[in-house]
């Protein structure tokens, strides 16, 4: 099923964050989760894999027409993907995360370039965080795996909040007091997008099982020639 893109990204725009309708079938997902074989089997002990670009499986998905299109809608032409994790919430690995923005990045090497910063490495890849005008211009692109629910700690947002910046830890516990919150359900083979600026956290779940997500990142810009993407696809 194809998703109504001009409301999917109208609804984004606005609000920082979209869902669309299933985009994947039974069978496509089966045979994504089969052949993440062993990573997704760790993920499920400590919560997540990172590197997800590396395998051909999730090379597909991010080149796949849907996948595409759902990121096109949001950054436009040209556009590729940088990064991808598996997260996964089971009753080995029932996390909680704080409400925060994503502001870093992976990069294939360190150079101090101006406006990049601070640094920092995870699982042997430097990251770092970039200037606004990097971050406006990339979007979180999440595959679900199996349904989210409310009881399944599903993404929470608090809508609008992309649209401020970078926002300090004083920033941020306003923004907890005194805007509402948003549960991100979403169904087997649909996908959630996200802008990294929005405020976002999750819940242990309630009552935990698989939750796999394919967390794919896209960006619609360049970085300065001293530095290079981990990953553009």
């Amino acid at each position: 099923m194809r998703p109504d893109l001009a409301a999917f990204a109208e609804h984004l725009n606005a609000e920082g964050w979209a869902t669309t309708c299933p985009l994947f079938s039974s069978d496509v997902l089966t045979k994504l989760a089969n052949d993440l074989g062993p990573i997704s089997r760790a993920a499920s002990s400590r919560g997540g894999a990172r590197h997800l670009l590396d395998l051909p499986a999730v090379q597909g998905l991010a080149r796949s027409e849907p996948i595409r299109a759902c990121a096109e809608a949001a950054l436009g032409k040209p556009c590729f993907a940088v990064r991808g994790i598996l997260f996964d919430k089971t009753p080995d690995a029932n996390w909680k995360v704080s409400w925060h923005q994503d502001l870093t990045i992976a990069v294939r090497t360190r150079h101090d370039v101006a406006g990049f910063g601070p640094w920092s490495v995870k699982e042997g890849v430097p990251h770092v965080q970039p200037p606004m005008e990097v971050l406006q211009k990339m979007v979180a692109i999440r595959v679900h795996l199996d349904d989210c629910g409310p009881e399944n700690g599903p993404v929470r947002v608090i809508p609008r909040s992309h649209t401020f910046g970078r926002l300090s830890s004083a920033a941020i516990d306003a923004w907890k007091e005194n805007e509402g919150h948003i549960d991100c359900t979403v169904s087997r083979g649909a996908v959630l997008a996200f802008f990294p600026l929005l405020l976002h956290s999750s819940s242990p779940a309630s009552r935990p099982e698989h939750r796999r997500v394919i967390h794919l990142e896209f960006a619609g810009s360049t970085l300065p020639r001293e530095l290079e993407w981990y990953h553009a696809l």
